[in-house]
């Protein structure tokens, strides 16, 4: 599919994010590769260059073509002295609104006076670069500077909220939301949060767009595994709300039943130190393994040995919780068996007993029936994975998710003209 405008070029999308490449955000990686795919144009403009020690070999394509600045460099303040001579009354009301919006949080106040002035070098370089619509991926900082941007071009912008960009921190998210094209929620549980906090008239701006996976690359292994070790995987940054924690003493109880098990942790973060002692203190050095970050062709090949994926997440008294993991859309396709906890959007994609198996967060002793009843039952295990690869490959099919998204990209170009 080529997506643009009747008789003219293709249409061209500005992708703003908070850093890239990002290993732990490779849905958004995935979902630009897949629109140039379908024939959108998209650059890309990060807040943060990243220098991560391991990076997607997809991404450096992307990464080549990246405008990026550092905070006030000479071309960032070049950007500023432009808009204050083009659009004085515009860049200065932006300037206030985000001040007086983020004032309430030190941190976000810190964070407006980067994100502010990046917006408007951003939205010179995109006005040079003839782009029609602004998305930007998290609704805190990526959507204020997508916000200054279109601001100060009249090029219209939309955003996608995922999780704890709108469940912790809501500073300025009704004004983003009014000044938005449209919101792209990830979850029906989003969409109803949104409108249950600001009412109809943003609940008629938001979209439902699923993130998705590809379900050619993340497929049903061709063989079976030689080694007969029950398996477990969670694919999962280390952070509190992931429940990693719940996870290792599930598997402790296990052990201590008497099932031969090996549980593969994959991904980084700042609960490592805690995983580790409470490994070795469950004395599962050789059951419990802390394989950090991985490539996605090492999530396919790990995966590929797993007999249940789990994700255990959890809900933090600050509201920080998930979206819906696209870690376990993968493990669907792949028609593994998943078991996970009933919080957020989860339901949405696992519906319990018939695509996998739900459990109440921080229930050990739900969690470890669950997996008990997958390691007794293989036929069980087959039949929800089998399901769980028809969910996908219905609702969080990647061409198709981002087909709806290009769609919106260019009824919202068509509405009207940038001012260039």
């Amino acid at each position: 599919m080529t997506t643009g405008r009747a008789g003219a070029e293709p249409l061209r999308v500005a992708y703003v994010v908070s850093r890239f490449p990002k290993l732990s955000e490779t849905f958004i990686l995935y979902e630009m590769l897949e629109l140039e795919r379908q024939g959108v144009d998209v650059e890309l403009f990060p807040l943060v260059r990243e220098r991560e020690s391991l990076e997607h070999r997809e991404a450096a394509r992307l990464t080549e073509r990246a405008v990026t600045a550092k905070p006030w460099s000479a071309s960032v303040l070049a950007a500023q002295g432009y808009w204050l001579r083009r659009r004085p009354l515009r860049y200065l009301g932006l300037w206030a609104r985000a001040l007086i919006g983020n004032v309430r949080s030190p941190r976000f106040l810190a964070r407006a006076l980067v994100a502010v002035p990046l917006g408007a070098f951003f939205g010179r370089e995109m006005v040079a670069r003839r782009v029609d619509h602004i998305h930007a991926h998290w609704a805190t900082h990526p959507t204020l500077a997508a916000y200054v941007a279109s601001g100060l071009t009249s090029i219209p912008y939309s955003f996608t909220a995922h999780a704890h960009d709108i469940y912790v921190n809501r500073s300025m998210l009704r004004e983003k939301i009014r000044q938005s094209r449209f919101v792209v929620t990830i979850s029906d549980y989003n969409r109803l949060f949104l409108e249950r906090l600001y009412g109809a008239s943003a609940a008629s701006k938001v979209r439902l767009v699923h993130c998705g996976t590809d379900p050619d690359l993340f497929r049903p292994p061709e063989q079976a595994r030689a080694d007969g070790r029950w398996t477990l995987v969670c694919v999962a940054s280390l952070q509190p709300q992931k429940g990693h924690a719940f996870l290792i003493e599930a598997c402790r109880r296990l052990v201590v039943e008497g099932v031969d098990l090996r549980c593969l942790l994959v991904g980084e973060g700042e609960e490592r130190a805690a995983l580790e002692a409470q490994i070795e203190g469950a004395d599962l050095g050789n059951r419990v393994e802390l394989l950090g970050q991985q490539p996605r062709h090492r999530v396919v090949d790990l995966m590929s040995q797993a007999d249940v994926v789990v994700q255990p997440s959890t809900t933090l008294s600050t509201g920080k919780q998930e979206g819906i993991p696209v870690s376990l859309m993968e493990a669907l396709a792949m028609e593994r068996p998943v078991v996970a906890s009933r919080i957020s959007g989860i339901p949405e994609l696992i519906e319990d007993e018939v695509s996998g198996l739900l459990v109440a967060q921080r229930d050990v002793a739900a969690l470890v029936d669950a997996l008990a009843r997958l390691h007794g039952e293989p036929g069980l295990a087959r039949r929800l994975g089998h399901n769980g690869r028809v969910k996908v490959l219905r609702e969080f099919d990647l061409h198709d998710t981002v087909r709806t998204l290009a769609r919106f990209f260019a009824e919202s170009a068509a509405r009207e003209r940038p001012v260039r």
